[in-house]
């Protein structure tokens, strides 16, 4: 197993990257520096013996998750409790939500809405399998509805579970309820992902 851990805005920007079309914040900091350590990442992992790849992210984890699965074919991505679309300018939820700080996460937010289907560049190119709190007030389940409309709409292939009496942070927390069924449905769904 390789797993990737992701600098985040703020950090002190040692081995900074730029690509074309991708722009620094106020400070120099690069707003998309999670992205671009996941690319190095996936650049990296191309060097190795082919090994099937799953993205996971929970929570702004994975948002980014969710990101790299727009960028290249992967076996797939598991996203819980993610912020994916409903903290970009154009389709917060709750409206009138403050942007976030500092500026550069607001911009990736913004840059990177995973699910909107009229945001084509943010649709995922590998099956994922989602996993939200219906009542989650940090993270609202719109995030999980965008998406599943954005797949209907596009023929995506996502699994999408939410919880009723679950609560944000649902998978670092007790399992009592009707969420204690969430890793035995992530584990089936990444096995069958892993051995087609």
């Amino acid at each position: 197993a390789v797993v990737g851990v992701q600098r985040r805005v703020g950090d002190d920007g040692a081995g900074r990257f730029t690509l074309a079309g991708h722009h620094a914040g106020q400070d120099g900091q690069l707003f998309d520096i999670a992205l671009q350590d996941g690319l190095l990442a996936l650049d990296h992992l191309a060097t190795l013996p082919p090994l099937p790849l799953l993205h996971v992210g929970l929570s702004s984890g994975g948002h980014l998750a969710g990101v790299m699965a727009c960028q290249r074919e992967s076996a797939g991505a598991v996203i819980a409790y993610a912020p994916l679309n409903a903290n970009h300018r154009e389709h917060k939820f709750p409206a009138g939500k403050p942007d976030f700080l500092p500026p550069e996460k607001q911009a990736f937010y913004d840059a990177w809405p995973i699910g909107i289907a009229a945001e084509p560049h943010g649709l995922p190119k590998c099956p994922v399998f989602l996993a939200y709190a219906l009542h989650d007030a940090i993270v609202p389940v719109q995030h999980a509805l965008n998406l599943v409309v954005a797949a209907q709409q596009h023929g995506l292939d996502v699994e999408a579970h939410v919880f009723p009496q679950a609560e944000h942070g649902f998978a670092l927390r007790g399992l009592a309820g009707t969420h204690g069924q969430w890793p035995a449905l992530a584990a089936r769904w990444m096995a069958a992902r892993l051995t087609t």
